[in-house]
């Protein structure tokens, strides 16, 4: 399946579908809607037109003496109007009546003067649910004449058949509108939304299957909703795919630095034992200078063993159990200090006796080691390491009264190689100390740093 079959979706879950099936759903709703009141509405007036008729019908007996009319020209009169009877009340209190000789029984009376909406679509409902022929008896103010009230009997089937005639032309112009509505809808949001996703769609499809070969979006249309999330969809291929490429220039470096610092590591073994023949020697100069080469040759053996353990796939297997703080925190003191005759630097211990901690002890010696021997070789002259007890977390500090880390320092800190805290390093120290506490559920930040020193802070799980 190709890239672009994949990104096109089903014809039934297509968005142009499923809004043209909504669309047309909701024209049909709306219609409904506005139907109902219609219909009452054309109801009224229709009745309204048939007393209309019948008042001019009526007028008929007024070119006669007396006021009526042959029972036949009486008879043609009412079957024009579709009447059994018409009354006029007139405002001088006169009365026209123009009635079939046996009129039917009066089964319901609708007066149309003080008509509502509610009522009248009431009426309109039982008059087309209601499937027998019933004798409406209709009031209303003449359409003809003002102040003349028109009475009729009419027959409420031929109402009914008017009715259901304009609702089924409502009903068909309603269908058709909407299905012409739907239609130009569906072809707008192909054009204007469709098809512009889909090229969206096609274009993280293709980059996710093949990112580095993949073209890089082209923002093209108005710059819409749809055109702003082009442009970040390109900005972010574009970071994507210089992320990917910085990773696989990491990656080569990684390996090659793996390979130097493995055989590095072994020469300075070497170097470090031909170092320990040395202090057989009883040479004041060799004496001298052998403490600081020993100490330097076991810093770049530390630097290569933590370059090696850095980029090791994955975190060390931790040995978590629970023992005090304090004594851990006196054995770093003189691998701090180096043991060297009149060493002015000083580890300060002021964790509590009673402290205890759940951790791996090695990896935790190996984090305060870490970041203790970083201030002592930035320039501190003195290391405080204290904890407490904190939310459901032990929080242990590590201060120094060192110069402070530079800028860049602090803008990179925790990246390997590049968030170096002293001249010189790479900036893996840190890295891998907040690799190890995340991997105990805790974390290290920065407290604090400036002229008057650096402030650690460790947190892990109680």
């Amino acid at each position: 399946m190709t890239p672009a079959a994949s990104s096109r979706p089903r014809i039934g879950a297509s968005l142009s579908v499923r809004l043209l099936l909504l669309t047309l759903a909701f024209f049909m709703l709306s219609e409904v809607l506005i139907l109902v009141p219609s219909v009452a509405m054309f109801r009224r007036d229709y009745l309204r037109m048939v007393l209309g008729e019948a008042h001019l019908a009526a007028l008929a007996l007024e070119a006669t003496p007396n006021n009526e009319v042959s029972p036949g020209l009486a008879k043609k009169l009412l079957q024009r109007v579709g009447a059994h009877g018409i009354v006029l009340h007139r405002l001088d209190n006169t009365t026209l009546m123009l009635d079939s000789p046996m009129p039917p029984k009066v089964d319901a009376t609708y007066d149309l003067r003080n008509a509502m909406l509610p009522m009248l679509v009431a009426d309109a409902a039982r008059a087309l649910t209601d499937s027998g022929d019933r004798v409406l008896r209709v009031l209303d103010i003449s359409p003809k004449e003002k102040g003349v009230v028109v009475e009729a009997l009419l027959d409420e089937a031929p109402v009914r058949a008017a009715i259901l005639k304009y609702a089924e032309r409502v009903l068909t112009v309603s269908m058709i509108t909407s299905l012409i509505a739907s239609v130009l809808l569906y072809f707008c949001l192909q054009w204007l939304v469709v098809r512009r996703m889909r090229r969206l769609t096609q274009s993280m499809t293709a980059f996710r299957d093949n990112p580095e070969d993949a073209a890089i979006l082209v923002p093209i249309g108005a710059p819409d909703e749809i055109g702003l999330a082009q442009h970040e969809l390109a900005r972010m291929q574009r970071t994507v795919l210089a992320a990917l490429r910085q990773n696989e220039r990491l990656v080569a470096l990684g390996t090659t630095v793996t390979k130097i610092s493995h055989d590095l590591k072994n020469i300075l073994s070497t170097v470090r034992l031909m170092s320990d023949g040395l202090a057989g020697i009883n040479v004041p100069e060799v004496k001298r200078v052998l403490p600081s080469l020993i100490a330097a040759i076991d810093r770049a053996v530390a630097l290569c063993v933590g370059t090696l353990g850095y980029t090791r796939e994955g975190a060390a297997p931790l040995n978590i159990k629970d023992f005090p703080l304090q004594p851990l925190v006196m054995e770093l003191a003189p691998v701090v200090e180096n043991g060297a005759e009149g060493d002015p630097h000083r580890l300060i211990d002021n964790v509590p006796p009673d402290l205890a901690v759940r951790a791996d002890r090695d990896q935790l010696f190996r984090v305060l080691l870490n970041l203790s021997r970083n201030a002592v070789e930035a320039g501190a002259n003195c290391v405080i390491i204290s904890a407490h007890n904190g939310d459901r977390l032990v929080m242990i500090d590590v201060a120094d009264d060192g110069p402070g880390l530079a800028p860049k320092a602090r803008d990179n800190l925790f990246r390997p190689f590049a968030g170096s805290a002293r001249p010189g390093g790479m900036g893996l120290g840190l890295a891998i100390a907040r690799e190890i506490l995340r991997a105990h559920g805790g974390d290290i930040t920065l407290g604090r740093s400036g002229a008057d020193g650096t402030l650690f802070q460790l947190s892990l799980p109680a």
